[in-house]
């Protein structure tokens, strides 16, 4: 279970450090890195797998555009940390998420988002805000 959030920055090669409890997740093997919600989402082998296969059903039964696969699929990146816990995010990726030089990793239960800073600063008021009513309604 991935949770927290750590302050980082990309070097000159597009690389980041994982957080050593996020490293310890992925132990030895690779991850995979893809678009998400204005962000990229980084995922175990499995908790990838997972994702891939409930998006199916979903565009099985009419609910997602076959699009958002190809997109998904199409943009991923398999990913392992290097000797010094380092990921190398692509430059498409980069792109898509606006990520500059400070970044923002947080842990969202079943994978890790990766997020630009100010983006992220942005964003952590409205995630409260929703949070604060899902407790609600779900009487949690």
């Amino acid at each position: 279970m991935f949770v927290g959030t750590f302050e980082h920055s990309l070097d000159d090669k597009g690389r980041v450090v994982l957080p050593v409890t996020f490293r310890a997740q992925f132990g030895p093997d690779k991850g995979f890195l893809s678009q998400w919600d204005c962000c990229l989402g980084l995922w175990t082998e499995d908790g990838f797998a997972d994702v891939a296969r409930r998006l199916t059903d979903k565009i099985r039964d009419g609910q997602a555009p076959q699009d958002a696969m190809r997109a998904f699929a199409s943009n991923a990146r398999e990913v392992s940390p290097d000797s010094q816990g380092r990921i190398t995010i692509a430059p498409p990726l980069r792109d898509f998420a606006r990520l500059d030089r400070d970044v923002v990793l947080i842990g969202a239960i079943d994978r890790i988002e990766v997020w630009d800073a100010a983006r992220w600063n942005d964003q952590v008021g409205v995630a409260d805000d929703s949070l604060v009513k899902a407790v609600t309604a779900l009487g949690l």
